[in-house]
């Protein structure tokens, strides 16, 4: 039978804040939570613990749906603690789906595995701490440890986090980062000389046309339709290239407008939307370049590129020897259609362009980004106002650890000023990245897995592998919120430690503390609870962090400055985050008055010298690549692929409207029109009746990659959709287990979660896919 949808007409409005109600009632906290919405990203409120979109701090409400969603997740009255866990053991709570893992509640005591019962067991917040202080002095080599970290923790909790991980003597820092923006940092320090964007959130006001590659910021960043209506109304051009055709990005209403929420008025928000093929985004940048540069539009600035750039001369000849049918053939779009495109961009005094994971979680996507960089060098768009590069990252303080030394690859300068405040040698070797840090704990080469937040299992690709990866530690550390699918890959022995949220007050021995994090536009801004903590054992990140460092470093591990450590009082540290700003202003560049800074409301912006058309590159001016497009957009397919009597597909995995990164708030996706589903596939319908699929049939999906495993995922529903033909879509993580580990975008390691090579078959049999095992 098949399978009716109903996609709404538009985005936003009255619908949103009918579920912004339902999940605020749904936290079993209303009145708490309807407080908790009315000081998010206020001034003397707390930061949404959603996506890293800046905030403009006029007006009474600076919540979206997404983010009242995250608040209610945090802010429940649901607790796990140690009744929950002498009910489930952990095989028994393996089989559960991770929406029902998440929704159980919040952890509420510090709790670590016994294996012989099969069960979690409270343990004391002392005791833990000596378990991880002895597990990590006792290790031959410091490398031995991987300290992952995920984009919510703040930057004082990140900035303590590699202090101790580097006094300890690694550069063992996977982070979610390696999964998803990678790319976008490599490109743009590579080209311009800085991993972040060039552009503030004012820059949107002044831009005459905005680029958007890759993004579905109607579900994944909704206040950034905010910046794009007032965009589109205030005249500015905005095309889009997108795979699907996203709701938002077409019409989108304003909850905050009275008229487009209480009628079917909306905002159009697409000047142009085109719908590339999945990896085809280069080929059409390609020739949007072309046809600038063979018509000799006038946007060409030859004085930008004498006076601020290097090679492009290599960059012309590459462009012109480009073919206009590969351009078309890898594109899948109309040279007519990307002419038009490239006329908005060459007419257009300001142009802005953004991108997310569409673009990053490619096997060129490094290349795809530069191709980006090079359109705005070739027509001067970048260094004033109106104009630059976004990438637009995800988790709320993603960017801030980065800044604050979480990273695999420290630049130099970075350690050189460490190491001059410390006065002591730190490892300079490039660590672990995610994909790194599984493949030596599946090994067995590292020892210890420590998690500051996030839900490493369900991110990262590949889950089979991750899973006994995971399961080889011999000490797995997670610190969380919420129980996930992380806490279930025990190893030999685990230790679940329960801290506070954004949302609630963070007490220490000098009064109520603020935290600070980045957005992603480099402004740093403080961010302040109002709950109590949902539990009394609950202990903050920072807490944690430093207790651990100060269990640990009291004894001179293998390779450690003994010395230098001892002049760290860890405990003072966690007893006033002043202290820690303080150090972060000392060793880190831009954080000058670090505490004085953050008590301006909107909070101060970090340099970007790249805005100032100061390039920090080998050459000293921002860099052209020359790069010719890829020989094929599949990644890495395998000859299984090239001898399939089976049509091959390219699949994507996404997420729901009902869904931020792995955290799944429900069950809906209102914006594409399912309801109750998740393991569904979205497919060209007539790539389907090609196949003999009909709408609503289940299928199993396997992935066609070089290492010859079998990677199948089981039961998905097939939803007729508009999509381009040859491309399919699928959430995340259902199909994470598609996802080979050895599978990553050149020059990034980023997982190629958006170009996997697949084929379909009819559902075989009610197998348990891997997620449930």
């Amino acid at each position: 039978m098949p399978v009716h949808i109903e996609k709404p007409t538009k985005a936003g409005g009255f619908p949103s804040l009918q579920s912004t109600l339902k999940h605020v009632l749904r936290s079993q906290k209303t009145q708490q939570n309807i407080k908790n919405l009315l000081r998010v990203n206020q001034t003397d409120g707390f930061d949404c613990p959603g996506c890293a979109w800046g905030d403009n701090k006029a007006g009474a409400f600076q919540f979206c749906e997404n983010g009242a969603k995250a608040v209610a997740w945090e802010s429940t009255g649901k607790i796990v603690d140690r009744n929950f866990f002498a009910e489930y053991s952990v095989r028994q709570l393996a089989k559960q789906t991770d929406y029902w893992l998440e929704y159980q509640g919040r952890l509420a005591e510090p709790m670590r595995y016994n294996a012989a019962t099969d069960h979690y067991e409270p343990i004391s917040w002392d005791d833990a701490f000596q378990l991880i202080a002895d597990t990590l002095n006792g290790l031959s080599d410091p490398n031995q440890v991987e300290f992952y970290t995920s984009g919510r923790a703040s930057n004082e909790a990140s900035y303590l986090y590699q202090l101790f991980g580097r006094l300890y003597g690694t550069n063992n820092f996977p982070d979610c980062s390696n999964m998803c923006h990678e790319a976008s940092g490599v490109a743009l320090n590579q080209a311009i000389g800085v991993g972040k964007g060039t552009v503030v959130l004012s820059d949107f006001d002044a831009a005459e046309a905005i680029f958007v590659f890759g993004q579905n910021p109607g579900t994944n960043h909704p206040r950034m339709m905010n910046a794009l209506r007032k965009a589109a109304r205030q005249g500015c051009k905005i095309v889009t290239f997108n795979n699907l055709k996203e709701v938002a990005l077409e019409r989108f209403a304003s909850p905050q407008s009275p008229t487009e929420l209480l009628t079917p008025a909306a905002t159009t928000i697409s000047h142009q939307y085109l719908t590339p093929l999945l990896g085809g985004d280069m080929a059409a940048i390609r020739g949007m370049a072309k046809h600038i540069l063979e018509s000799n539009a006038k946007c060409i600035d030859r004085e930008f590129i004498a006076t601020h750039s290097a090679f492009f001369a290599d960059y012309e000849q590459s462009v012109r020897h480009t073919d206009w049918q590969q351009i078309e053939a890898q594109s899948g779009l109309s040279k007519a259609d990307i002419i038009q495109a490239a006329t908005v961009f060459s007419q257009s005094k300001t142009v802005i362009s953004c991108w997310a994971m569409g673009i990053t979680q490619h096997k060129h996507s490094v290349d795809t980004i530069r191709e980006i960089i090079n359109l705005h060098l070739l027509c001067g768009q970048i260094g004033k106002a109106g104009a630059g590069l976004c990438p637009v990252r995800g988790h709320s303080n993603v960017q801030g650890n980065r800044t604050m030394g979480i990273n695999e690859k420290p630049k130099a300068e970075f350690i050189d000023r460490l190491e001059q405040y410390l006065g002591c040698q730190l490892p300079r070797a490039a660590g672990h990245n995610v994909v790194e840090a599984l493949k030596a704990l599946e090994c067995e080469q590292s020892k210890v897995l420590i998690c500051l937040g996030g839900n490493l299992a369900a991110a990262a690709p590949d889950s089979a592998f991750t899973y006994s990866a995971m399961g080889k530690a011999r000490l797995n550390v997670q610190i969380s919120t919420k129980l996930n699918r992380s806490h279930l890959q025990v190893g030999n022995d685990a230790l679940i430690l329960p801290c506070l949220g954004r949302t609630e007050l963070d007490k220490q021995k000098h009064g109520i503390q603020k935290i600070t994090v980045e957005d992603t536009f480099s402004m740093v801004h403080a961010s302040t609870g109002m709950n109590d903590a949902v539990s009394p054992l609950c202990l903050s990140e920072i807490d944690i962090v430093a207790r651990m460092a100060h269990a640990t470093l009291a004894v001179k591990p293998p390779s450690m400055n003994a010395t230098s450590a001892k002049s760290i009082d860890w405990l003072a540290l966690r007893d006033d985050y002043s202290l820690i700003r303080d150090l972060i202003e000392q060793t880190i560049a831009g954080f000058e008055d670090y505490n004085q800074k953050i008590n301006v409301p909107a909070g101060f912006h970090l340099t970007n010298n790249a805005a100032q058309l100061d390039w920090h590159t080998q050459s000293h001016k921002a860099e052209f690549n020359a790069s010719a497009l890829p020989d094929s957009i599949i990644a890495d397919c395998s000859s299984q692929a090239l001898t399939s009597t089976l049509p091959v597909l390219l699949l994507q995995s996404l997420r729901s409207h009902d869904q931020y990164n792995t955290t799944i708030y429900g069950m809906d996706d209102r914006y594409r029109g399912i309801k109750g589903k998740r393991n569904v596939l979205f497919m060209n319908g007539d790539d389907a009746k090609a196949q003999g699929f009909s709408d609503g049939q289940l299928v199993d999906i396997q992935s066609l990659t070089n290492d010859g495993k079998l990677r199948k995922v089981y039961d998905f529903m097939v939803i007729y959709y508009e999509i381009p033909k040859g491309n399919i879509a699928a959430y995340y993580p259902e199909t994470n287990p598609l996802v080979a580990i050895d599978s990553v975008g050149v020059g990034s390691y980023t997982p190629t979660s958006k170009s996997v090579p697949v084929i379909l078959t009819p559902a075989s049999s009610n197998k348990i896919n891997i997620l449930q095992r």
